[in-house]
């Protein structure tokens, strides 16, 4: 027998029978606990910390290892993975500067609910606290991860191994899920020990109670004109969600994370734009899973005496966000507590022709923001009902919160309240490798696309066949129009961009071009035939007329939030 059979033989029995502990390293221990969580990839860059992590990896034939070209693309693959599947996304990173290269993954993770593991190590243990200046020393890098992750333990007895790795996967997707971060310092990865059994009983998921639910039915039943918003944390319970919103007649509203959770075709389900122009009139919102930013920061004109019933797992959230009534529970169960007890109360009037009005008025407003509209209705038009959209922060991406229909949920992906440029591509390359047999489009800016475009080697190496569509405006376009509205000039915002149809041919991937939306239709069906990773240049400059704010953020809010000036 290999040694290579050896190895994989022992993390399997491991995995499989934890009641026959067996000698292992801590790396094959941690590689033993993936297993046992289901995992099938995992995302990384070695170095001489995790040697005998990532070979404990190439020895077990049931997890694909994808190595990236840069940290932030590792933490970034694993968010694309874990919001299109549900499914934890797994890492690996050195200590030091490469947790940090990662931890803007981690903290995306963070701020979009999304459940991702990193494992990674720490200098050897006997410097540790010491300020020696060991190779990829960080002052305390268990504080300094703690600070953006959801749970983190640093390990220093390998028998602690298995243990951490169950615990950091049911911290990562228990409650409000996060990213979780287990450490295994430099000489500890290759001591061995026998390991022992796990045992993590997960949380059992819990309705809200009996006397706010009782509260939340009363102002629901007596709602003229509810309104019921959903965030990624509605996800599990779209079904129930959906049937809500018919018994009440109501418009499901969504920004970023609840896309698709009741589809755009259906006539509740309504974007950010459609659901503006019900606002107004709004006298109950229920709001599932959400952190209702569009009620506290984007919309304004809140109606005066809104009741708000507010469901969420996270109890903080209640505090925060200090609803009428708050219903602290799993989701799916608390939908189906208001469902049970709505039951009896009478049949409301129909909507259905204030709803749809609302609707088409949104509808013929947004085909006004050209070239906008016409550029996302090219990709949809090819892009498969059951394809993913990965966004990214440019006008382009802010546009498609409202101007792409999505019919499922998970399949708009989204870097959150974080906003932060760049994540876009990298992240559609971790959904590709999720779905390998499914169109994964990633549209950003020339900016956004620059700061992780060595990754498409790691696309071409490993065949991520994302179809990335680039819009250029050789500019950070939405800094440059903002500081051109406000001081009438832009600063630090211009680029010079390579040729990327080149670019991307030179990588070995297929470089296309379009200059209209007829162009990029056809160039988007080349791709999806062509079946290879792909990049599309769009020519897009910048408007300071057409822009996807007025939508995302009305007038007289983002009017308020201007500098005052001479």
């Amino acid at each position: 027998m290999s040694s290579h059979d050896t190895v994989s033989t022992s993390a399997r029995d491991t995995a499989d029978d934890d009641a026959a502990p067996r000698e292992l390293t801590a790396g094959q221990a941690a590689v033993a606990g993936l297993v046992r969580e289901g995992v099938d990839t995992v995302f990384g860059i070695p170095g001489v910390q995790t040697y005998e992590l990532f070979e404990s990896l190439r020895n077990e034939p049931g997890i694909e290892v994808i190595g990236a070209r840069h940290e932030q693309a590792c933490a970034y693959m694993a968010l694309g993975y874990a919001q299109s599947t549900g499914r934890p996304g797994v890492f690996s990173v050195v200590p030091g500067p490469g947790v940090l290269n990662a931890s803007a993954g981690m903290l995306t993770s963070l701020a979009t609910s999304t459940p991702t593991v990193c494992l990674t190590s720490e200098i050897p243990t006997e410097f540790m606290g010491r300020g020696m200046g060991h190779l990829h020393e960080m002052p305390d890098q268990q504080a300094t991860v703690s600070s953006f992750t959801k749970w983190a333990r640093t390990v220093t007895d390998p028998a602690e191994v298995p243990g951490a790795v169950a615990e950091a996967f049911s911290e990562a997707t228990g409650g409000r899920p996060g990213p979780a971060v287990v450490a295994i310092p430099w000489d500890v990865l290759t001591r061995t020990a026998p390991m022992p059994p796990v045992e993590i009983t997960p949380a059992e998921a819990r309705g809200a109670d009996d006397d706010a639910v009782a509260r939340a039915v009363r102002a629901l039943a007596g709602a003229r004109h509810p309104m019921i918003m959903v965030g990624s944390g509605a996800r599990n319970a779209r079904e129930g969600i959906l049937e809500l919103a018919q018994m009440l007649h109501a418009p499901v509203v969504s920004l970023r994370g609840g896309r698709g959770i009741v589809r755009d075709d259906h006539p509740l389900g309504f974007s950010s734009a459609a659901g503006f122009e019900r606002w107004a009139d709004t006298d109950v919102l229920l709001a599932v899973g959400t952190r209702q930013e569009l009620v506290w920061f984007r919309w304004p004109d809140t109606p005066e005496d809104l009741v708000t019933v507010n469901v969420d797992v996270d109890p903080a959230q209640q505090q925060r966000l200090e609803p009428t009534v708050g219903l602290t529970g799993d989701s799916r169960l608390v939908v189906e507590q208001l469902l049970t007890a709505l039951q009896d109360t009478a049949p409301r009037a129909s909507r259905h022709e204030e709803l749809a009005a609302a609707k088409e008025k949104a509808r013929r407003e947004i085909a006004e923001l050209k070239p906008h509209a016409d550029y996302l209705g090219a990709i949809q038009d090819v892009l498969p009902r059951d394809g993913y959209f990965v966004e990214e922060v440019s006008q382009i991406g802010f546009a498609s919160y409202f101007a792409f229909d999505v019919f499922e949920p998970r399949h708009f992906i989204t870097c959150g309240y974080q906003g932060n440029l760049g994540y876009g591509f990298p992240t559609a390359l971790g959904v590709q490798a999720a779905h390998r047999d499914s169109v994964v489009v990633s549209v950003t800016g020339d900016g956004g696309f620059m700061y992780g475009v060595q990754e498409l080697a790691t696309a071409v190496q490993h065949g991520l066949n994302v179809i990335t569509v680039v819009f250029d405006n050789g500019a950070f376009g939405n800094v440059q129009a903002d500081q051109v509205r406000i001081y009438g000039h832009g600063s630090a915002t211009e680029l010079r961009n390579p040729d990327f149809v080149s670019m991307a041919e030179s990588f070995g991937a297929l470089g296309l071009r379009a200059t209209t939306p007829e162009e990029l239709r056809s160039a988007m069906a080349e791709a999806v035939a062509a079946k290879r990773p792909t990049v599309i240049t769009v020519p897009m400059p910048l408007s300071l007329e057409q822009s996807p704010w007025r939508f995302i953020m009305p007038a007289s809010r983002a009017k308020a939030a201007e500098p005052e000036r001479d």
